[in-house]
């Protein structure tokens, strides 16, 4: 198994994900169609040159779900439960087709679930980079995770 259960996290753990992966104009109209997003500034390369990016921006939930995709390895493969929650998140730069996506992940929170006495909460904040290692997507989730097995 991959990922690792409740116990095997610290606060403070720093992971540096190996896995990048350069997105596509495909990723940014499918992602779009597939959640029924129509705006132009994802979908319309012509609108887009009028605007201050001069192209397409990548969908912002798909570059959130990427950054937090590119972590699932080294972390919770298998071993989670759920997400519980995304108390904050944000863009901090636009992401176009062509970047290449990175993904770093730290441990900040870590409790045994009161109601669920084989599972426990791991907050986790992620971060993704493009090529230029500048920050362009940060969260913090909250993963209901697994405990080891007795």
């Amino acid at each position: 198994m991959a990922g690792r259960y409740f116990e095997e996290f610290e606060v403070g753990q720093t992971f540096v994900h190996e896995v990048r992966r350069t997105v596509t104009e495909m990723d940014n109209i499918l992602f779009s169609s597939l959640t029924y997003n129509p705006a132009a500034i994802h979908i319309d390369a012509e609108y887009a040159k009028g605007t201050e990016f001069g192209k397409p921006l990548m969908n912002s939930i798909f570059t959130l779900g990427l950054v937090v995709g590119l972590s699932i390895y080294d972390t919770t493969l298998g071993t989670t439960v759920g997400n519980l929650g995304w108390e904050e998140v944000r863009f901090a730069k636009p992401v176009f087709a062509g970047d290449t996506l990175r993904s770093e992940s730290v441990v900040v929170g870590i409790r045994e679930s009161k109601s669920r006495p084989t599972q426990g909460i791991v907050t986790f904040e992620h971060r993704g980079f493009n090529q230029r290692n500048e920050e362009v997507a940060y969260c913090r989730r909250v993963a209901l995770m697994l405990r080891k097995p007795a």
